[in-house]
């Protein structure tokens, strides 16, 4: 019997170490996926910004040219 409780004991080191390399590789594969489904999420972020910018920019456009009507209306009423 202490033959089999000293083989357990002696194979016990090196699968601990196969347990404990195994579980961080699985855990920094893990924060690389996550960290490529951040980047990918702020990407996305930006691509919404440039496009709402864009729009913005376009409705100050309009305005200004309606401001610009308005005024030559006004300086005719005058």
């Amino acid at each position: 019997m202490s033959e089999h409780i000293y083989l357990i004991t002696i194979f016990m080191l090196p699968v601990t170490a196969v347990l404990i390399f195994g579980m961080r590789f699985l855990a920094q594969i893990k924060q690389a996926k996550l960290r490529q489904q951040s980047d990918e999420d702020y990407r996305q972020l930006a691509e919404r910004s440039i496009a709402a910018q864009a729009d913005t920019a376009a409705a100050l456009a309009d305005l200004k040219n309606r401001i610009i009507v308005i005024e030559k209306i006004l300086k005719e009423v005058e």
